[in-house]
């Protein structure tokens, strides 16, 4: 194929891979990202192994830090009784601020054009003259063939393109922390409590990733995330131990309002969505990051296919259907069982009685080795 213009909109894990693979196949690239590197995202920090060949292959592990294995599950309803299981194909432990620095490296020694510190204001599809003019919050303009959308959950974008789920509200906030604590560095935890789970799971240099969804209404009733943690996590004794016995190694958390988990389109306007642009799991097992990583994987096939539009827009949206689309299903379905006290305790007994139950839900929120 002869080189085209690209600008990939977003520089999570999707967008960074996406604008890796494209460079590195001969691709003219230009990667916008509104933050500056390195700096910390409200996500999950676990990585199925179904993405370690691929980073492998690449030369995308990071590989100054001894990155923790994880090979088992923990369970705990909201009642704090707990029940562990094997993770099949298992996974690891990386921090968004470590691997993500580490990819926009990657990225930059590759070729390709990176603006950081900037904001996309607007993407315009021009049908005359089947090109792409993405705007800049510092009024310059970018001329381009293939637009990839991977602004992540919730965008100024979304609006703009006028996309159904960004009309939706949503009940859901997303806290991080990073911790120091003796939690078992090998497992993957989901702690429920009401109206919500939290996740957590070793990173690099002996610290955690603790990450919970919670609820808008339980903020504002109890006016801070302090007050709400004490509250209603602190419900759940294995979240008390850990709140009160860990070391909370930020100043504050971050913090993410209105995530939804509503279904959204892999193509708006001609835009190629990619992570969570395209589709929010429900963080189980925190896959997706492995999900983001794949898709921009697709995404960058599909432009490299070298065919015209309509099959490239064809090829992604169906290789995307493949492989997400049943499983974004799936995590809505199974979330439901989750942040209730019956239906957490309920699904915990399921887990500890019938361990086929558990290794369906493991199984279909994994995807497979690429």
């Amino acid at each position: 194929m002869g080189k085209r213009k690209i600008v990939v909109v977003g520089g999570g894990l999707a967008g960074l891979i996406s604008a890796y693979l494209l460079a590195k196949n001969g691709q003219e690239v230009c990667l916008v990202e509104k933050k500056s590197y390195p700096f910390h995202r409200v996500c999950g920090e676990y990585l199925s192994n179904e993405v370690l060949g691929f980073l492998t292959r690449e030369g995308l592990m990071p590989q100054q830090f001894e990155l923790p294995r994880i090979t088992k599950f923990l369970f705990s309803d909201t009642t704090g009784k707990s029940t562990t299981v094997p993770l099949d194909l298992g996974g690891f432990g990386v921090s968004r601020y470590v691997l993500d620095e580490h990819l926009f490296q990657k990225v930059s020694e590759i070729g390709a054009e990176v603006k950081t510190g900037v904001q996309a204001e607007s993407v315009l599809f021009h049908d005359r003259a089947d090109q792409f003019t993405v705007e800049l919050a510092d009024g310059s303009r970018l001329e381009a063939d293939y637009v990839i959308g991977a602004f992540g959950k919730r965008s100024k974008l979304d609006k703009i393109l006028k996309r159904r789920f960004i009309e939706k509200r949503s009940p859901y906030i997303g806290v991080k922390y990073h911790i120091k604590s003796d939690f078992d560095r090998e497992t993957v935890a989901l702690y429920n409590f009401e109206g919500g789970y939290c996740g957590v799971n070793a990173i690099e240099k002996s610290k955690s990733n603790l990450c919970y969804l919670g609820n808008r209404d339980h903020l504002r009733k109890y006016g801070s995330i302090e007050v709400l943690e004490q509250e209603i996590l602190w419900k759940n004794p294995d979240l008390k131990r850990l709140f009160t016995e860990s070391e909370f190694l930020f100043e504050k958390p971050e913090v993410i309002n209105e995530i939804n988990f509503e279904s959204k389109n892999p193509m708006e306007n001609h835009i190629l969505m990619v992570g969570d642009s395209a589709g929010l799991i429900a963080p189980l097992c925190g896959n997706g990051m492995a999900m983001a990583i794949q898709s921009g994987k697709l995404a960058a096939e599909a432009v490299l296919a070298g065919k015209p539009r309509q099959e490239t827009e064809h090829l992604y949206r169906s290789s995307w259907k493949l492989h997400f689309e049943r499983r974004l299903w799936f995590g809505r379905k199974i979330q439901r069982f989750f942040g209730a006290k019956q239906a957490s305790v309920f699904t915990g007994k399921l887990i500890r009685h019938v361990p086929f139950v558990a290794k369906q839900i493991i199984k279909n929120t994994h995807g497979r080795p690429f």
